[in-house]
Order: C-alpha cells, then sequence, then structure tokens
C-alpha cells in the first residue's frame, strides 16, 4: 500500500535537511510504514526529493523489488559489498546517501548511533529527528489504512465470540454433573474445587481460552504473540496475561489484540465476563464502566483532545468516589491507567487518551477502555475501537457488552 509520504516531505524541507535515514528491521513499524516491505534484517529507507529509496542485502533483494512501495530499491552489491567488516558496512551506507544527492539527513531518536557516528565520520551531517515525525504522521490513518484495521476487528470479534462460547459451555464443579470426553457423567466434587469452571470433563483454564482465540484468529488470518484471559484477583493487573483454572461467579477480563497478517495492521477489544452470580461490587464496577466508556466516546470529536475524553471517563468514576490517577497518582487500585490509545502497525501509538494527551484529529484510531480494579473485588474493563471522523466517530466493534453468561 503506497504511503501519502508528503508531510514527512515538507518536514524535511523546514527542518533544512535533504533526507530522512531509518537503519531498521521490520520489527521497527515506521520502517514497515516507510518501506512498505516485511525484512526481517535491518535495512536503509532514505527519504530524499520527494522519493524513497531502499538498501537492502541481496538474500532480500528480489524480494523487495517486488513488494517494497519503495521508487528504487538497491542492493549491498551494487556498492562491492556483500559479507564485508564493519567500517566497509559503513562506506557502503555513505556511498548509497551520497549517490542520492543527500548532504544532510535526520534519523529517528532510536535509530543506530553506530549508522549516525558512521555517517558523521564520512562527511554526511546528520541530526535526530527529535519530534518524532514519522510517529506523528502514522498516527492519521487513510480509508486504506482504517479498512485494514477494520478487518483485524472482525477477525478479533470473531475470536472472543469463541473465548465466549467456550466459558458459556463451561459447568461449574460442585452445582452440575460434569460430562467427560467418554460421555460418562460424574461428580464435580470429586476431582475439582467447588466453583472451579469444567470443559469437557477438565478444568477451564485461561491457557485453553487462549489456544480458542488464537486458533481462530489463525483461521481468520490474524496473529498474535499474547493475550489476556485474566480470572479474579489476577484480573486486578491490568496487563497480567492470566493463568490456571477459570472460576464461576469471578470476573475474567478478555482483551485480544491481533495483528492481520496480509496487512500488519492490529485491532484491540476487551469484554469482561462471569459465569454465575458476580458479587454486587463486580455489577456495579460493570455498570460503573459502561457508563465510563459512554462518556468518554461521547467526547471523541475532533478538535478534542486525548485529555478531554480521558477526563470524561475519570468524571463518571470519580462522581461515584473510585479512585482514578488523576485523583490520587498514588493509587493502586480504582481506574489506574489511561482511557486509551492510538492503534495501526503497532498495537499502542499515537494519539494517547491520558493526561496531556493532545488534540484528536479525522483518521486517528484509538481504544476507549476505562476499567476499575481491586485485587479484593478482580478487575472489570470495557474495550471499543473507533476512528475519529469529520463529525464524530465511528466505532469499528460490533460485539455486545453483557457480564453474565448463561
Amino acid at each position: 500500500m503506497q504511503r501519502d509520504l508528503s508531510a514527512l516531505d515538507d518536514h524535511l524541507e523546514e527542518a533544512g535537511v535533504d533526507g530522512y535515514l531509518l537503519d531498521a528491521s521490520q520489527d521497527d513499524s515506521d520502517q514497515l510504514y516507510l518501506s512498505g516491505f516485511t525484512g526481517p534484517d535491518p535495512f536503509l529507507t532514505l527519504r530524499a526529493n520527494g522519493r524513497t529509496h531502499l538498501l537492502v542485502s541481496g538474500l532480500e533483494y528480489g524480494r523487495a523489488t517486488e513488494e517494497a512501495t519503495a521508487d528504487t530499491v538497491e542492493r549491498h552489491a551494487d556498492y562491492d559489498f556483500e559479507y564485508g567488516g564493519r567500517e566497509e558496512k559503513l562506506d557502503m551506507y555513505a556511498e548509497f546517501v551520497a549517490d542520492k544527492d543527500v548532504d544532510s539527513v535526520i534519523v529517528p531518536p532510536r535509530g543506530p548511533v553506530e549508522t549516525a557516528d558512521g555517517l558523521r565520520d564520512r562527511g554526511i551531517d546528520v541530526e535526530v529527528d527529535r519530534n518524532d515525525v514519522v510517529t506523528d504522521i502514522r498516527a492519521v490513518k487513510t480509508e486504506a489504512e482504517i479498512d485494514h484495521i477494520r478487518e483485524a476487528q472482525h477477525a478479533n470479534e470473531a475470536a472472543m465470540r469463541a473465548a465466549e462460547d467456550l466459558i458459556a459451555a463451561a459447568d461449574v464443579a460442585g452445582e452440575s454433573d460434569v460430562v467427560g470426553e467418554d460421555g460418562v457423567a460424574g461428580d464435580a466434587d470429586a476431582d475439582y474445587d467447588p466453583g472451579t469452571l469444567v470443559y469437557e470433563g477438565a478444568p477451564l483454564t485461561s491457557e485453553r481460552v487462549k489456544e480458542e482465540i488464537e486458533v481462530t484468529l489463525l483461521r481468520h488470518g490474524c496473529a498474535l504473540d499474547e493475550t489476556i484471559v485474566s480470572c479474579g484477583a489476577a484480573a486486578a493487573d491490568p496487563h497480567d496475561r492470566g493463568s490456571g483454572p477459570l472460576q464461576a461467579n469471578e470476573s475474567i477480563i478478555i482483551d485480544v489484540f491481533p495483528r492481520d497478517k496480509a496487512s500488519k495492521y492490529n485491532a484491540d477489544m476487551t469484554r469482561t465476563f462471569a459465569k454465575g452470580e458476580p458479587s454486587e461490587t463486580v455489577r456495579e464496577w460493570f455498570d460503573l464502566t459502561e457508563e465510563a466508556l459512554e462518556a468518554a466516546l461521547d467526547a471523541v470529536e475532533p478538535g478534542a483532545t486525548g485529555e478531554e475524553v480521558h477526563a470524561a471517563a475519570c468524571e463518571v468514576y470519580e462522581d461515584a468516589d473510585e479512585p482514578t490517577f488523576r485523583t490520587d497518582p498514588e493509587t493502586e487500585t480504582g481506574f489506574i491507567h489511561s482511557t486509551g490509545h492510538g492503534i495501526g502497525l503497532d498495537v499502542h501509538e499515537l494519539p494517547r487518551l491520558a493526561s496531556g494527551g493532545g488534540e484528536l484529529e479525522p483518521g486517528h484510531v484509538i481504544t476507549v477502555e476505562p476499567g476499575l480494579y481491586d485485587p479484593d473485588v478482580g478487575g472489570v474493563r470495557i474495550e471499543d475501537l473507533v476512528v475519529v471522523t469529520e463529525d464524530g466517530y465511528e466505532n469499528l466493534t460490533d460485539y455486545p457488552v453483557e457480564l453474565v453468561l448463561d
């Protein structure tokens, strides 16, 4: 997918430099954004004079010429280098840059120091782009990028449905007979602690639900390295991945953030479920969190700031006398994280829905995810994924918000 890099060109002109240089692999999403190429080893991308140039190894050259969105693709052999040492490699880099009539470049704050110093030693003026301009540019998505995120979200919803159905189908030890894989009914009390969720004769674990999520995502062309299926006291830590048997009557937070394997764009969604009868506090927290979600969504529009959206969610909790970081920065319970973040090639990117969060623009794709946490109660979080539009927002999430599963 071709990117609109005119904003980067304008930035280079304003900064009074010839080019923008990136030495990174596909793991750096700025590199993927600029080059359109998924090379597992570091390679050079140079943006100069309105054109994008790649320098890759001979191993990657054929694929790069077919897949990259660059205007030119060259290989190390074009500069008489293939397996030389460190100094020879830097000689090649400097020749590649100079060959594009570039005398000065800016590099991202995370760029390799060796590359920057090596180019300086060879007469190229190198400055650090302290504005991190490419990260800013990536925050505003094109319609094509939004469609990629929408597709990833469709897969996400299928995975969430698979997880929800698995939990709903589970029995509760101590409350019913459990039918094992052999079709024989047995007393759940005989083997499992009362309240343990049991599925097909075995405890239903966080790991089993994650497996169901991951298999479903693979079938929809997505993958993820980690997901969250966290129950009870573990759910009071927003980033606890969860482990072990799931329990009835406890809140179960499921947070899924897959990446589409073709487009490389991410989605994100969280729901909180309970099998059985959750405590009155969990029910109250769920209602409050749904209210905080709606208040934050109502605040999303162009020109609003991320700080204002965050404040809208905080006010719901604060009015109910629940602690937030805004009222108590040292609190370890209550609303203990930001309201959301941008999403795209990275799961977490600009803009931020938090104190100090900047102005929202059409094309920003953001999560909105308030929550409450306390180890004595558990945790509750609800998260939707929305895109800021010219007159408000479009919710990319089409999944019900419900706590209790039958």
